[in-house]
């Protein structure tokens, strides 16, 4: 998961891609490195494709409404301390010629991020949003919503099934709990909504749907790509130099820069 390659050999990009994930229990069978896991994984499958640096992850993050007894070892930061990493992060980037950076989130509880990038005046990005992830469990015909299936079900089961299948311990194919009723998940916690730590079907993954859900974000990556660069200090510094296409990463111009 951490990048091996010597400073020489380091890929001259514009845009660089920041894994977070965190360290938060998965019920029985998935690691609590599993975002951590399917962030580096997916980071890994967009620098496949598209010119992007990709950092080593942010590994502990927001997880606090997963801090109970029944499930030891989730270890949280605060928002403010999430946040000022990957400030801090973006600023040593510009500093380094590297004017973007798209936080490649594996966990829906870093609310902080979005506030981050809201902030960055178009030089950051948050991939995959929602509308990515509901895509992408459509494109590997996964039966359960994002609603339904909201921690170690099906999605985050079949990602490690296709990319690292050793991480997947036995017990997933028995281990079904629905309740999409969690309207106070953030006052009461996880331990609220579930005795196992699982939200969703982890019965139903498949490394096949984890494959063609990898699959579509990597293409969904081109479009995140194609707006950030028009955005922002690196698009405004370029303005003189006129107007050109930007590509979406699929061969379909998305407008002029």
């Amino acid at each position: 998961m951490l990048p091996t390659h010597t400073s020489t050999e380091e890929r001259d990009a514009r845009v660089a891609l920041l894994p977070v994930g965190s360290f938060e229990q998965h019920g029985p069978f998935l690691p609590l490195a599993t975002d951590t896991v399917i962030a580096c994984t997916v980071a890994a499958a967009i620098a496949e494709r598209y010119p992007v640096r990709v950092l080593p992850p942010v590994t502990i993050s927001c997880s606090h409404e997963h801090e109970h007894t029944a499930w030891p070892g989730t270890v949280s930061i605060s928002a403010a301390t999430l946040y000022a990493v990957v400030r801090d992060v973006a600023d040593s980037l510009r500093r380094a010629g590297v004017p973007k950076l798209v936080l490649v989130s594996g966990h829906g509880g870093n609310y902080v991020l979005g506030n981050a990038v809201q902030e960055a005046g178009g030089d950051m990005a948050l991939f995959p949003g929602m509308d990515e992830w509901e895509d992408a469990r459509a494109a590997a015909g996964m039966a359960t919503s994002g609603i339904s299936d909201m921690h170690a079900g099906e999605l985050e089961t079949s990602i490690l099934l296709h990319a690292h299948p050793d991480l997947v311990r036995p017990g997933y194919e028995g281990s079904d709990h629905l309740a999409d009723d969690r309207r106070h998940l953030l006052t009461a916690g996880m331990a609220a909504y579930t005795a196992s730590g699982v939200i969703g079907r982890p019965s139903l993954a498949s490394a096949g749907k984890g494959r063609d859900a990898l699959a579509r974000l990597v293409g969904a990556f081109g479009s995140c790509l194609a707006v950030l660069d028009q955005q922002g200090e690196g698009a405004r510094q370029r303005g003189h130099e006129g107007q050109h296409a930007v590509d979406d990463g699929d061969g379909e111009a998305l407008g002029r820069a």
